[in-house]
């Protein structure tokens, strides 16, 4: 894979969007594979049966382990808060260990929480979004966003469990929708740019 500087790629929004394909790790098909994966995902997700159930619990122990991964490499890397590092390991393995063993339970305990989530999500978009008031012409939309998530998360914390995994379920299904088809797109674009 070629690698070109903005100023040989040419000038303006198209010229840095092609520096940032270039910069892309990895062959394009790959993007194709996730793409696909997160569209399965998708599929058995917004079928609402139990084993949309399992699936989310299970996607949950997949993303405790990078999250595993991930503090193991920080731990490795810094030596001030080491500490902190290895005990959110542990934390994160634990959390995967139950995740792959009752998935079901995992889903169930996502969904009673997943209220106060998107509270912390709001307020998070919230903040942001008048923070960056100055820079960002388009702040008001995470306000927007932030003001429903808020909303929304107050909602489904006064709701019955089947309410919140109906929820949720929407959430997890329409993101792995999403996700499916902007790495589909993203693998034709790699793809494109390796051709160049």
């Amino acid at each position: 894979m070629n690698m070109r500087f903005q100023t040989l790629s040419g000038p303006g929004v198209r010229g840095r969007f092609d520096t940032v394909l270039d910069q892309l790790v990895g062959p394009w098909w790959m993007f194709l594979v996730t793409g696909i994966a997160w569209l399965v995902i998708a599929l058995i997700v917004l079928r609402f049966r139990l084993a949309s159930v399992v699936a989310v619990g299970v996607l949950m122990g997949v993303v405790f382990l990078a999250g595993w991964v991930s503090e193991i490499l920080i731990a490795s890397m810094r030596a001030r808060w080491r500490w902190v590092h290895v005990l959110m390991a542990i934390v994160f393995l634990f959390a995967a260990c139950w995740s792959f063993a009752s998935p079901f339970g995992a889903f169930w305990a996502l969904a009673t929480i997943f209220g106060l989530l998107l509270i912390f999500r709001g307020s998070l978009d919230l903040v942001t979004s008048i923070s960056s008031r100055e820079t960002n012409p388009a702040w008001w939309l995470g306000l927007t966003a932030g003001v429903l998530e808020i909303l929304l998360g107050f909602w489904v914390s006064q709701q019955e469990f089947p309410a919140q995994a109906l929820l949720l379920l929407l959430w997890v299904g329409f993101f792995a929708v999403f996700r499916g088809f902007s790495d589909i797109l993203l693998a034709f674009e790699v793809r494109s740019a390796e051709r160049r």
